[in-house]
């Protein structure tokens, strides 16, 4: 992907003590171990039957890079070392750096000796020496060792991909073309050597992961929700920028990862609008978000953290039409086919065929458009060579590869005028561990299911719709009431999932005509479970005129207190419960003119067939519709956003009444005296959280007489448990996951905040990283910096 960036990895060009930058010895002797180990186990048909590796790592670069001499130095010392030539020989192993590397590299001596018996020699290059003297010294070393070994011409191996840089590495690569060795390409064999990651490696990329789906979920999608609902105009590339940012700082997602440690692998893609490309060199332009009906946004980010990648990629749709719909859920299932193809043993072609045979079956249409690979390996390099995931690649897969699972379909065409929408691609990416068991997906925190994907904002359109057939009653309250701002999720979920909703349908239908019925009879009831505004009795705004407030010049005015809005009406103010609203929208023309339109519930309005309310009065005339003219846009703008907030308290109020109602009383809590200290777990998250504004908060779970009870530092924060309510309970310990949590299933269902839930988690993060709060960045090479990174 887009290549410019500086990198925030470790480089070995220390200033300062050199014993700083400790050098994890441990991980040297095994690595180094396993390195002679694969070159002389495959040194045939990956390393080119090679006598001698030179390996010639580049100086510093602003650019972000991804190279096998870089990955080398890091897998193997844990730090970049810019401007170094490493010579692995098998009796020896030659460094050719300048005097403070070498001060560092010095360690290594002892350990290279007991591991592969080789001898460590360096080669300290002065300010302004050439090295032509230090090479020539390398080259007899190797020539004396091919002699010993009875090869008349040396065989050395080098990276042949990676064009040389500076005056350093430009004369090494002359002198080494010109010595008459025999040079073998050994890309293949480094390939190999880091496909499989250790467990070292596997949490530095879990870490990676875990910001950037972090990143996705509680950044990114809340700022496109955003973005869509207040219909702002944001670049693609704004939105890259302020993405870039929030990797770079893991605090502002609440991720407690050293800000040090992290880089991004790419800047983040941003597309919309009909230009798409799902290739990895994909960059976000200067054009505008567009998000009108039928619009497809494409997302795409990756982070590093201690140079190790991690990616993950996101498709929204808005409004989406029904070929958009069928693209996604068939992208959907086949990359989930993908990943579970990913197991030890099976080759990397199943992968994509495993994805390509769903393609086949249930869109042959789409078959055409489906990208060529399925996705790579990725580590220390964002694309591993030799691993990727397209249906000729005979690679064995094995536990421990890491892969970007990414899939998509470029370049679809749907019917409609706008040519921004006439052209759409979809595109899904995540980060894979293959384990012994099943493939481990560690970007699953930032969901790809279609009901978190598919919005819905176009509330007006749904005014044209009135003569078709009643909707389907799996439409929720919150839906019903949501303006043309409001996004709302599209419910689209498996065949099973339909046929619960059905039943929940039918149930829905039945209990609609039992209400019908009695309010028919002259008996109350309750409101429609499908009704706008769910309402538990009769709407009335004030009960006499003289509780109206005093007009002001006959403008528009917003009652909070009484819930109601008052609309000036051939002179005369005239009240309407705000639970009638429908919907209220405002625009502006060219001559600066703003109208404002408010559309009511009536009967037989799709969404609201049997409203308790109106059903009482279906002789009566009702108003359907009005809009008024004005000359004062900001007045209407806040005429119309009081309104939006007023219905949405109004029906999350009655809507928890609503759920309410329906729970199985539960025997009262408990609580344990004083003789009897209850246990108690501190610092607890719970799911599903608390509702209402501000910042959320850690909570105590204690174990009391007869349940247990979670609550936080704000009084109405609270939740009680009952033993005898719990139907399963799960504890899951903290084992290749980043949580330890408790979980309980529930007979019967409870509230949580405003939320009826039947599950109820407490769970707590554990990590073994550390967050700074000391404020900005220290130098790179800071003592103090340096200590604590190692301490981590």
């Amino acid at each position: 992907m887009a290549e410019h960036r500086n990198s925030n990895s470790k480089t070995g060009k220390a200033s300062g003590a050199a014993s700083a930058y400790a050098i994890n010895l441990d991980n040297f002797s095994k690595r180094l171990k396993m390195l002679y180990s694969h070159w002389s186990e495959h040194n045939n048909d990956l390393w080119g039957a090679s006598d001698v590796l030179a390996i010639a790592t580049p100086p510093p670069s602003e650019d972000l890079r991804y190279l096998k001499s870089l990955a080398l130095n890091v897998w193997l010392v844990g730090y970049q070392f810019p401007d170094t030539i490493m010579v692995f020989m098998k009796k020896q192993i030659h460094f050719l750096c300048s005097q403070k590397k070498a001060s560092l590299l010095e360690v290594l001596k002892k350990s290279a000796k007991e591991v592969v018996g080789a001898e460590v020699v360096m080669h300290v290059k002065a300010k302004n020496d050439d090295g032509t003297a230090l090479m020539d010294s390398i080259f007899r070393a190797v020539r004396a060792q091919s002699k010993l070994d009875g090869h008349d011409t040396p065989v050395v191996g080098y990276i042949a991909r990676e064009a040389p840089e500076g005056n350093l590495l430009e004369t090494w690569d002359e002198k080494l073309k010109n010595a008459n060795f025999q040079l073998n390409d050994i890309t293949n064999g480094f390939s190999d050597l880091f496909a499989v990651k250790d467990n070292a490696e596997i949490t530095n990329v879990k870490k990676a992961a875990y910001l950037t789906s972090s990143v996705m979920k509680h950044f990114v999608v809340p700022k496109l929700e955003k973005v869509i609902d207040e219909e702002k105009k944001v670049s693609h590339s704004s939105l890259m920028d302020d993405t870039e940012k929030v990797i770079l700082e893991p605090a502002k997602v609440k991720v407690k990862l050293k800000a040090d440690n992290v880089d991004i692998c790419y800047p983040p893609i941003f597309q919309s609008g009909g230009e798409f490309d799902l290739k990895p060199s994909a960059s976000s332009n200067d054009e505008n978000l567009y998000y009108d009906s039928t619009s497809v946004i494409i997302c795409a980010i990756g982070s590093r953290y201690n140079s190790y990648c991690s990616n993950v990629a996101r498709t929204f749709l808005i409004d989406a039409n029904a070929m958009q719909s069928k693209a996604y859920e068939v992208l959907l299932k086949a990359h989930d086919a993908a990943i579970s193809a990913l197991k030890p043993g099976n080759k990397a072609s199943v992968a994509y065929q495993a994805a390509f045979s769903i393609v086949e079956k249930d869109a042959p249409e789409l078959a055409a458009n489906l990208t060529k690979s399925a996705g790579t390996g990725i580590g220390l390099e964002f694309r591993e060579s030799g691993l990727s995931l397209n249906g000729k690649n005979d690679r064995v897969l094995k536990a421990g590869m890491i892969f970007n699972v990414s899939l998509g379909f470029q370049n679809l065409q749907t019917e409609t005028k706008n040519p921004k929408t006439q052209k759409f691609s979809v595109l899904l990416a995540d980060t894979v561990i293959v384990s012994e068991n099943f493939p481990e997906v560690v970007t699953s925190i930032s969901s790809k299911a279609v009901k978190d994907v598919a919005y819905s904002f176009n509330e007006d359109e749904e005014e044209e719709e009135e003569e078709r057939p009643k909707v389907k009653a799996e439409i929720s309250g919150a839906e019903a009431v949501s303006s043309k701002a409001t996004l709302r999720s599209v419910s689209q979920e498996t065949s099973k999932e339909e046929l619960r909703r059905q039943h929940q349908a039918e149930l829905a239908r039945q209990k609609n005509e039992e209400t019908a019925r009695r309010l028919a009879g002259g008996g109350s009831g309750m409101g429609d479970n499908r009704g706008g505004m769910k309402s538990t009795g009769e709407l009335i705004a004030y009960k006499n005129v003289n509780d109206l407030p005093p007009p002001r010049d006959l403008m528009i005015q917003v009652d909070q207190k009484n819930e109601s809005v008052l609309l000036p009406i051939c002179g005369s103010m005239v009240p309407f419960h705000v639970a009638t609203v429908k919907s209220v929208s405002s625009q502006q023309d060219t001559n600066r003119t703003c109208y404002i339109r408010i559309i009511f519930n009536v009967p037989g309005t799709p969404f609201n067939p049997h409203d308790s309310n109106t059903l009482k009065f279906q002789g009566s005339i009702y108003v359907k519709e009005v809009s008024f003219r004005s000359k004062d846009p900001r007045h209407i703008s806040e005429v119309v956003q009081l309104i939006k907030t007023l219905r949405r308290q109004v029906a999350s109020r009655e809507s928890e009444k609503a759920e309410r109602a329906t729970l199985v009383t539960q025997e009262k809590l408990q609580l344990s005296g004083a003789k009897f200290k209850p246990i108690r777990l501190s610092d607890l998250w719970i799911r599903p959280p608390f509702g209402g504004r501000g910042r959320k908060l850690t909570g105590a779970l204690e174990a009391h007489a007869n349940g247990f009870r979670y609550s936080t530092s704000r009084p109405d924060e609270r939740v009680d448990v009952m033993y005898g309510n719990v139907k399963h309970a799960f504890f899951q310990p903290a084992e290749k996951e980043m949580i330890t949590l408790l979980h309980f299933h529930l007979h019967n269902h409870i509230m949580v905040g405003n939320k009826k839930t039947k599950d109820v988690q407490f769970y707590i993060e554990v990590m073994d990283v550390v967050q700074t709060l000391g404020g900005g960045k220290r130098s790179a090479y800071d003592p103090d910096e340096i200590e604590e990174e190692q301490s981590e």
